[in-house]
């Protein structure tokens, strides 16, 4: 169930004609256009981007803050009592998404990239947020940027979307609306909201990612550097290529964060060699051809994105047998140090 400013969202469609993905379209279109969501992703858009960086936080300040930072396709619960901020970033046509138990202040945080992953992923999220079923769970969307244009059909039907972002979207707040939990949407930062033009005239995200503070549950538009994505960004960025070649993963997200002792563990993630075989092809390519094969969003990616590929590409060629990374097929554990940084155990 869906509610916005303490009310309960009606979806008016669901006894109608129309079909489950027209449903999605007409409730996430009538949420977004609410008063109170447009006057959020206002005050959100005004909020100046928190630039994350581990080398230089500890500079000028005694307080060891302590993150945990999620790639695309996973997932973490964190507990307030252990971590302050939660946040992801690099998110174009994928979306951010937050779930905060209001009471007990558990917080969940998910990089979304495709509907495929949102029921079940929901699942996940949710395991170790509710502490009974009328529990109260604040949510944040942030990302999705309108990568193709929406225009509603003639006759009161809804025009079937092309692209990334506005299926997610739409799978996502029809989700929320036919579960049975209580979910406060607060902020949908999100398609139109969230879009920009360049200065070639394309659109892209005004902003790419999120930081939530723990305790108080605020949300601020955050960027993070290569210092900040941590720990294993290697190997969690390739544990996202070759989950897809797993079956046990399909419709899942990855869950690298363990909530009750606050260590990150990295299960072993198999890859094939068809996969090295592709990396070693793709990475013949040109900085432009592989924006253009290898991103939903070209024109809006980062300026790092094909850096941060490559990167992935050389380790895999370097190490084209998986269990050199997992030796004896262990995990990969990492712990909090005392200036909130991660060791490897």
């Amino acid at each position: 169930m869906i509610y916005v400013d303490g009310t309960l969202i009606q979806d008016e469609s669901c006894s109608s004609s129309l079909s489950s993905s027209s449903q999605g379209s007409s409730l996430l279109l009538d949420v977004m256009s609410h008063p109170v969501i447009i006057s959020a992703s206002g005050s959100f858009k005004n909020l100046e981007e928190r630039n994350v960086s581990f080398g230089e936080r500890d500079l000028e300040s005694s307080t060891k803050d302590r993150y945990v930072y999620v790639f695309q396709s996973e997932f973490a619960v964190v507990n307030p009592a252990l971590v302050d901020f939660v946040g992801t970033d690099e998110a174009t046509t994928c979306v951010g998404l937050v779930i905060r138990n209001r009471k007990s202040g558990m917080t969940s945080i998910a990089h979304m990239d495709s509907p495929k992953i949102v029921d079940l992923g929901l699942s996940q999220m949710l395991s170790l947020v509710l502490e009974d079923e009328d529990a109260d769970l604040d949510v944040h969307m942030v990302g999705g940027y309108e990568d193709v244009d929406i225009k509603n059909a003639d006759g009161g039907d809804y025009a079937k979307p092309e692209g990334y972002s506005y299926p997610l979207c739409c799978k996502l707040v029809d989700t929320f609306q036919k579960r049975r939990e209580n979910f406060h949407i607060q902020t949908l930062f999100i398609l139109g909201h969230n879009t920009k033009l360049d200065a070639q005239g394309n659109t892209c995200p005004i902003f790419n990612g999120c930081l939530v503070n723990t305790s108080t549950g605020s949300i601020f538009p955050a960027s993070f550097d290569r210092t900040s994505r941590c720990p294993d960004e290697i190997v969690r960025r390739i544990r996202v290529s070759s989950s897809c070649e797993d079956p046990s993963w399909k419709g899942k997200l990855l869950d690298t964060y363990d909530t009750k002792t606050d260590r990150f563990i990295i299960p072993p993630c198999p890859w094939t060699m068809r996969l090295i075989e592709y990396v070693w092809e793709v990475n013949q390519l040109s900085d432009e051809e592989i924006l253009t094969n290898c991103s939903t969003s070209p024109s809006a990616e980062g300026p790092d994105f094909v850096d941060n590929s490559r990167r992935v590409w050389e380790y895999l060629l370097k190490y084209p047998e998986w269990s050199k990374t997992f030796p004896r097929r262990q995990p990969r554990v990492f712990e909090r140090t005392a200036d909130g940084h991660w060791t490897k155990c």
